[in-house]
């Protein structure tokens, strides 16, 4: 018996040294996906919280670029703790008998695993502390103890501060032992992670609650398809594995919890999955969203056949072909082929530095502005190692970190190189070929954007008639350092004050300036005004998202305002 468990350590541990050195090799030779240059630049302005996440990705990435400036370091810190967790997980199934062979098996056919062991984003923290937390409640369902809910206390706490839906973990776990509420302990858990997570909460407060108005908001905007939900569930099997996650679908359904940690397993799995399904009904929802879920999924899963001699042969010949598949999708991120370069697989991890390379010869070290969302913007910072790039969030997109930076405030009214995917036939236009398309560029001098500035509408009537004018007032506030004058005398860009709708979320929509007088309007940094204005309603009947926005030339004009529903009959 000695000698077999060496021999399994000896195992588990070889495995651990090879999953290593495979993720070491594809985080230094892997190109940044789109997301995680834009969660480096988390790590260059830290703070309590962003528009998106909590904060713990930033400190995984600054504590890895603490030695040099690259996509290795970058994500070092992911690539140690994934290592780490794995350990963790087997110290997990390993009192119910788990065979090393087979969870390693199990381990290396699922998808998630394979990518979030080497990219950085909110969901590498995530996974590391969640693991960690089923590890600790593992012990605490056992004994307890006062120092194992101190030692949970920090979990819990990394687990929030990675991203907002490790709640549903918490969550689930008490819905599948109510009786865990009677343990004071338990209560000093949720206190202690309550205050260690005030920090964040105070941040949010101070903020305005950007957080809860993207992801409750903001993302629920999209009207209904059903594809949301077909898309989720064909997801969620393939991430599961390509071939073999259908079965073992079926065995996690036909389990039989026989102890407090199994049950919260099995609630685990099919809450989360379930809250994730309700969800596709506000719109679409990325596979690896359920990543929490997968956790659960494999632990049962593992515990469930325990040894090779529970296992079919053809599932086994198939979760090899699976790790072989996966491994080879690994290869071509290593090594991409011309052909392959497109597929929605690989797209995101190629051509990057080359851009930012392409659009950095043209613009210098001096300010960029990139139109398009916050990727582009994201990955030229990154690559060029600066944060003088910036994202123009356009009015048809949604509000990001970008919006709240102080990036903008630094290059108002100073000279900017301002890069779009479209011809605007301006004097001096560049074209740059890019390995994503060709873009435009042009130099502009005295830039004027307001993608800052908010617009609070008063006195809107939300149901109203065809083509019909009401009066509102509305209240614009200056976040700058500077005053902001909507006068348009001796400016080389001038200032318009618009309104528009769009029948749905992210649309461009149709805008008009309102009407009002607001060319003398002065507001000083951190002050609020208002003036009195008219709309109009659209000529056809139907549901529409009302939008303010500042529109500045040559820029197509920020969304300034919430989205106001309105409703023309």
């Amino acid at each position: 018996m000695i000698k077999l468990r060496h021999t399994g350590k000896s195992l588990l541990f070889t495995f651990l040294g090879i999953w290593l050195l495979l993720n070491l090799v594809q985080a230094a030779f892997t190109e940044l996906h789109d997301d995680e240059a834009y969660y480096w630049l988390y790590a260059q302005f830290l703070d309590w919280g962003y528009f998106d996440h909590p904060p713990m990705v930033a400190l995984f990435i600054r504590a890895g670029m603490f030695f040099f400036h690259a996509p290795f370091t970058l994500r070092l810190v992911t690539v140690l703790t994934d290592a780490l967790a794995i350990y963790f997980l087997w110290q997990i199934v390993k009192p119910y008998g788990v065979s090393v062979r087979l969870f390693i098996l199990l381990f290396s056919g699922i998808v998630l695993f394979h990518v979030y062991g080497f990219i950085t984003t909110p969901d590498s923290p995530l996974f590391f502390f969640s693991v960690l937390f089923f590890y600790a409640y593992h012990r605490y369902l056992k004994q307890d103890s006062y120092w194992l809910a101190m030692l949970m206390i920090l979990i819990v706490s990394g687990m929030l501060y990675s991203k907002y839906h490790a709640v549903l973990v918490l969550g689930c776990c008490v819905l599948a032992n109510w009786t865990i509420l009677k343990r004071p302990s338990l209560w000093f858990i949720l206190v202690g992670s309550f205050a260690l997570y005030l920090p964040h909460i105070f941040w949010q407060i101070h903020n305005g609650y950007p957080s809860i108005h993207f992801h409750i908001i903001d993302r629920s905007a999209k009207p209904y398809k059903f594809n949301y939900s077909s898309d989720f569930i064909l997801g969620q099997l393939l991430v599961a594995g390509p071939l073999t996650g259908w079965f073992l679908y079926y065995k996690v359904f036909r389990f039989k919890a026989t102890d407090p940690f199994l049950r919260a397993l099995k609630v685990n799995f099919f809450g989360i999955m379930l809250f994730f399904l309700v969800s596709t009904l506000k719109g679409n929802v990325q596979p690896h969203w359920t990543l929490l879920a997968f956790i659960a999924f494999f632990l049962l899963s593992a515990i469930y056949f325990k040894d090779f001699s529970q296992v079919p042969r053809w599932f086994i010949k198939l979760t090899y072909l699976d790790i072989a598949l996966l491994l080879l999708v690994r290869l071509l991120l290593l090594i991409p082929l011309p052909g392959l370069k497109k597929l929605p697989a690989l797209k995101s991890f190629n051509g990057n530095q080359k851009f930012a390379h392409a659009i950095h010869e043209k613009a210098g070290d001096g300010y960029t502005i990139i139109d398009g969302g916050f990727q582009d913007a994201s990955v030229y910072d990154f690559y060029n190692n600066t944060t003088k790039g910036m994202a123009y969030d356009g009015r048809d997109y949604r509000k990001t970190q970008f919006d709240r930076w102080p990036i903008e405030d630094s290059l108002q009214h100073k000279s900017a190189y301002y890069v779009r995917g479209w011809s605007m036939d301006m004097a001096g236009q560049d074209t740059i070929k890019t390995s994503k398309g060709t873009f435009y560029g042009q130099m502009l001098d005295r830039v004027r954007i307001y993608q800052k500035l908010t617009i609070r509408a008063e006195g809107l009537i939300k149901r109203t008639t065809a083509g019909a004018e009401q009066a509102i007032r509305l209240y614009i506030s200056n976040p700058y350092r500077d005053t902001i004058n909507f006068s348009n005398t001796g400016a080389k860009w001038p200032c318009i004050l618009e309104y528009g709708y769009a029948t749905q979320a992210y649309e461009r929509g149709h805008y008009a300036e309102i009407g009002a007088d607001y060319k003398g309007l002065v507001i000083a940094p951190g002050q609020t005004k208002f003036i009195d204005a008219r709309i109009i309603a659209p000529d056809l009947p139907g549901k529409y998202l009302l939008i303010f926005s500042v529109r500045t030339d040559p820029f197509v004009g920020s969304r300034n305002s919430d989205k106001y529903t309105i409703e023309v009959l």
